[in-house]
């Protein structure tokens, strides 16, 4: 029998997880520590994310800008909350040219204090708002267990900063990113059905009034907090002087939200759907959504795989041509299942002379079908349709299949090991130290219809418990 390519999930999942990482050629370890070098086809997954998310931020109203990588140390500062909760993750430039600097200047590991200082400056009537904004950009936090794409000392994500008129408008926005950003783009892009919850106070991010999350279950049944959106009220507002003249001509500070996003969803990614053959991308989110694979250049073959590859690309998929006959074929086919491309097109000369080629399905091992010529691009492109549903059906069955429901402490600490267990808040409320002792944490909070709840106080709410990354 031929040596596994990858070790199975099952007996060593984080073994399983780094060789992913590795053999599929998504990132390397970078030369310090907690650090990570992307790799060309790591960068174009992320890439692809990118891509979606920007559009639906834009269409959500928000635009895009770049503000500074260093941050006055007395900026984080202004808001106690806020520089206590990140304190243990700074990393802070104390020298620079040669000499020691009048203030240390904080590497952001986010970018709350330096854009309310502008904001600020911007915000001046009520006409100015809403002020909607997003960055792209790196972030450093200082992480003591880091694992790439997964918690990294610097990542690659968005990270969205608004400030409006009134308290409701705020709400009301950080929920809609929750909605039509994140979880549309987990739902429909990423095939990843998610929680969506509101977190508990002690869970909440610093200097928040409220945090929204978004949380998906992985193969190994843990948790991976997927996307937050948070409601800041106006503690920045208060501690930066963010304030602008009403309708009535009164000064009143401004509400403000942010929310965001990292190159942990690469990690959800092959967490989510990767099997012991490597990564298994859905379609929408495919930076090559078909390969078509010469098996020999003979009797015209390769002539007309290309043509293949062009009528693809001709029909809207996002296609790529292997023609590398020097390499053998099989192992060009475990190339492409680690990286997970959906469909596999194989071309060879007897297939050409019979007027067929052969459909690998990514999702399902050893699927494969001989199909006309004829019709190959509607054909494919409907297969993607076919794929990405596939994959978000089987997460939905896993995710439902390991989760259980519990009253007492025992049984959610049971439950909790393979999975995620709801409890009734109510009775939780005072067991979140008990339970953060046993490495357990509530991921979110849930009205008992699946919805929002308003507050943390809310009486019959259900709590989800598990174990996280």
């Amino acid at each position: 029998m031929a040596k596994a390519v990858l070790t199975s999930k099952r007996d060593d999942f984080p073994k399983w997880y780094q060789d992913v990482v590795a053999k599929a050629e998504l990132a390397d370890n970078g030369p310090v520590r907690g650090t990570m070098v992307i790799r060309p086809y790591g960068y174009a997954i992320w890439e692809r994310m990118q891509a979606e998310l920007d559009r639906r931020i834009k269409a959500a109203g928000a635009q895009n800008a770049y503000f500074p990588l260093f941050i006055p140390e007395s900026y984080l500062k202004r808001e106690a909350e806020h520089v206590e909760g990140f304190s243990p993750e700074l990393a802070v430039v104390t020298h620079a040219g040669g000499k020691e600097l009048e203030e240390a200047a904080v590497v952001r590991p986010t970018s709350e204090t330096i854009i309310n200082v502008f904001f600020s400056k911007w915000v001046q009537s009520h006409r100015d708002l809403p002020l909607l904004i997003n960055q792209w950009a790196n972030v450093v936090r200082w992480e003591l267990r880091p694992r790439i794409f997964l918690r990294t000392t610097e990542f690659l994500w968005q990270e969205g900063h608004t400030a409006h008129a009134s308290q409701a408008d705020a709400r009301d926005y950080a929920l809609r990113i929750l909605h039509e950003v994140y979880e549309d783009f987990a739902l429909n892009v990423m095939a990843l059905p998610v929680l969506v919850g509101r977190k508990t106070e002690r869970e909440r991010f610093a200097g928040a009034d409220a945090t929204y999350t978004i949380e998906g279950m992985m193969g190994d049944g843990k948790a991976l907090q997927m996307g937050t959106s948070h409601e800041l009220g106006q503690n920045f507002a208060k501690a930066f002087d963010i304030t602008f003249q009403s309708p009535s001509g009164a000064s009143e500070y401004a509400w403000q939200t942010s929310w965001g996003v990292s190159t942990r969803l690469v990690g959800a990614l092959i967490m989510g759907h990767g099997d012991d053959a490597g990564l298994r991308i859905p379609p929408a989110l495919a930076p090559v959504q078909a390969v078509v694979v010469l098996v020999r250049d003979e009797d015209g073959a390769g002539e007309r795989a290309a043509a293949l590859a062009a009528e693809l690309a001709g029909a809207g998929v996002r296609v790529q041509l292997d023609d590398r006959v020097d390499t053998g074929f099989g192992r060009r086919a475990v190339e492409w299942e680690l990286k997970g491309v959906p469909v596999r097109v194989e071309v060879g000369p007897r297939d050409l002379a019979s007027g067929s080629v052969t459909l690998v399905r990514r999702d399902r091992a050893g699927d494969k079908a001989t199909v006309p010529l004829e019709g190959l691009g509607r054909r494919v492109a409907d297969l993607l349709g076919d794929i990405q549903s596939a994959l978000f059906d089987q997460a939905l069955a896993i995710r439902e299949a390991n989760t259980a429901e519990a009253e007492t402490m025992d049984g959610a600490r049971e439950a909790a090991q393979t999975g995620f267990v709801r409890v009734p808040w109510d009775r939780f409320r005072d067991l979140e130290t008990d339970l953060a002792a046993e490495a357990l944490t509530i991921r979110c909070l849930q009205r008992d219809d699946g919805g929002i709840a308003a507050s943390s106080a809310d009486d019959g709410l259900v709590a989800t418990v598990g174990r996280a990354y």
